[in-house]
């Protein structure tokens, strides 16, 4: 694809990155070739200037692995091997890697993003698509999926996660931020947020599910150890432990917010090693 003179200029550009263009565009007017020249010379915000005003491509970058200090590529990115990038990922369109996946910067998809191996951001990832990864996913800044998250290994982020779809994670999920994602959540281990969680749908943990703020699923709760929230216990079904359930000084737990009462010994049981302080509603079934 041609960006010419007039095309650029209307949409308005700032006046540095329109002078660059007017400087270059004799050597090439090809969108990618423009994209690869900005990155070249440093003008990495330029770059992601003009993919989010033109939008993704057909196009695909296709290679054996990936070593570079930024990448900003209009299309589908697919590497045999694994991608090691320094500053910042970018795809308009998704990325495949038969390996890992590194960026010292972000990471910034389009479309899907699949990793066979791990998939590792000094800052924030955000995925248009699913993001699948072979083993764990490390991340300093936020996760934002505008599909499925499915990790097979351990989640670990320093700030918010947020999934569109279902949040799978083989092992542990631990964030500093939010959790919250449009369907259910689910874990092999534990699950631990320093803020809150949220959940469309159910939530299970095989290990501890621990939120500083409030817990809430618009299903069933479930973990294999202990439930604890800084806030309020919520769920539209049951909540069921393996140890203990304990809501925050002064909140409550609540079962059966989606359930009619009448059907509370059924669908809203609330189980536990001992009955919950400020169990507010469901059924409480002893041990």
């Amino acid at each position: 694809m041609e960006l010419t003179q007039n095309f650029v200029k209307a949409k308005r550009p700032c006046a540095d990155g329109y002078r660059w263009y007017i400087r270059n565009r004799h050597s090439g007017t090809d969108y990618q070739h423009l994209l690869d020249s900005l990155v070249r010379e440093g003008r990495i915000g330029d770059a992601v200037w003009l993919l989010d005003n033109f939008g993704p491509t057909d196009a695909v970058l296709d290679a054996d692995d990936i070593e570079a200090d930024a990448l900003v590529f209009a299309g589908t990115i697919v590497v045999r091997g694994g991608i090691h990038v320094d500053g910042v990922l970018r795809a308009g369109q998704g990325i495949r890697a038969g390996g890992g996946v590194r960026a010292g910067e972000s990471i910034t998809t389009g479309g899907d993003l699949e990793a066979k191996a791990g998939l590792y951001c000094d800052g924030a990832v955000h995925v248009g698509g699913d993001l699948r990864v072979g083993w764990g996913l490390t991340a300093t800044g936020a996760v934002h999926c505008g599909g499925l998250v499915r990790v097979h290994r351990d989640l670990h982020c320093d700030a918010g996660i947020d999934a569109a779809a279902d949040l799978l994670i083989g092992e542990a999920l631990a964030a500093r931020g939010n959790v919250r994602c449009g369907k259910g959540l689910r874990a092999g281990g534990e699950v631990i947020s320093e803020a809150g969680i949220v959940s469309a749908n159910g939530i299970f943990a095989g290990g501890d599910l621990c939120a500083d703020t409030h817990l809430e699923a618009g299903w069933g709760i479930r973990a294999g150890g202990d439930i604890e929230a800084g806030g309020a216990i919520r769920a539209g079904e049951g909540v069921e432990a393996g140890g203990t359930i304990v809501a925050g000084p002064g909140y409550g737990v609540y079962a059966g917010l989606a359930v009619r009462m009448a059907d509370w010994p059924v669908s809203a049981r609330v189980h536990a090693l001992a009955r919950p302080d400020g169990l507010v509603s469901g059924h409480w079934g002893a041990p």
